[in-house]
């Protein structure tokens, strides 16, 4: 029989804010996911990076303001240094839950780029905050110095925005095929992926942040994944949701899916892309299907006990 091979898309907000809530986190996350691969799973890890590479562009930003004047470092070798710590932590973290239930798996994080078009309409309109805030002078002398986009966030202050483009190819796909093949366990498209844009052989870093739940979808369609698993902040996804009409949903066809995203029944900084990318991956082949639930939940929701399923059929 052959393994049911899953792509686990990991939330940057599990992860904690800062390096100490990192650690402390990813002993958690380690035991849900080494449940599932003792269930006889093959399970590539995917994950969000939105706080850290937000610390991360926040650091490289007040490092340059100091008389060092450390130079300008690009959103998309921010995004390779989320995946690099996160990484190491997690990865080290699996290998000793891993250890501790005595399978001696290896464990491997894989450096990833997402190819995006450089004419997705995303590049015209980025909408994407991150970094600090700023005054409208600070904002103006950073658009001019930097060339930075800047916009004015609710009411806050300013800040640097950048766009959003959906993904198109993970380039180190082959990798994590290779790897899964050899009966490793592999974290790979970190923080969506390194944006790249494609200029003949050259892969040029664009100025962009990828969202996690299309790259995972996206990683899981190229490496014939069978299930994709977004993982949330609750169990199951809901329609009216906070309502007094609130209706919690076990199965979602990609008919009603598509008809809730029509009402406006999902959150678009929230529950709306993990929907889409979910009907997006339950629709690219027959018997694939996607999973929106808990971390802590992901096994019950592979039995079919718990979560949201999106099925095409």
């Amino acid at each position: 029989m052959s393994k049911n091979r899953i792509v686990l898309a990991l939330g940057g907000n599990a992860l904690g804010n800062t390096l100490t809530e990192q650690m402390e986190a990813v002993k958690g996350t380690a035991k849900a996911i080494v449940g599932l691969i003792e269930g006889g799973n093959e399970v590539v890890i995917a994950h969000g990076n939105g706080p850290q590479v937000g610390m991360i562009n926040l650091a490289m930003e007040t490092a340059g303001k100091t008389e060092a004047k450390t130079p300008y470092i690009p959103m998309s070798v921010c995004v390779a240094m989320s995946q690099g710590y996160i990484g190491y932590d997690l990865q080290n973290a699996l290998r000793e839950e891993l250890l501790d239930r005595g399978m001696n798996i290896p464990v491997a994080t894989i450096i990833s780029q997402t190819v995006v078009d450089g004419d997705d309409p995303a590049f015209k309109d980025p909408s994407k905050p991150i970094g600090s805030f700023y005054s409208e002078e600070e904002a103006k002398e950073l658009a001019k110095e930097k060339g930075y986009i800047m916009k004015e966030d609710a009411g806050r202050g300013w800040r640097r925005v950048v766009a959003s483009p959906r993904p198109v190819d993970i380039v180190e796909k082959e990798t994590v095929k290779a790897l899964l093949g050899a009966g490793q366990v592999v974290v790979a498209a970190g923080g969506g992926g390194i944006p790249v844009r494609s200029e003949g052989n050259h892969l040029a870093g664009a100025s962009a942040v990828v969202d996690k739940d299309f790259a995972s979808c996206v990683l899981a369609q190229e490496i014939d994944a069978d299930t994709l698993i977004i993982l949330t902040a609750v169990e199951k996804v809901a329609i009216n949701f906070g309502k007094p009409n609130e209706q919690w949903l076990d199965t979602l066809s990609l008919e009603d899916a598509q008809k809730f995203c029509d009402e406006g029944q999902f959150a678009p900084g929230s529950m709306l892309p993990k929907v889409q990318a979910a009907m997006q991956f339950a629709a690219s082949k027959p018997g694939r299907k996607a999973l929106i639930t808990l971390l802590e939940k992901a096994s019950e929701g592979i039995a079919g006990k718990t979560g949201t399923t999106i099925v095409s059929g």
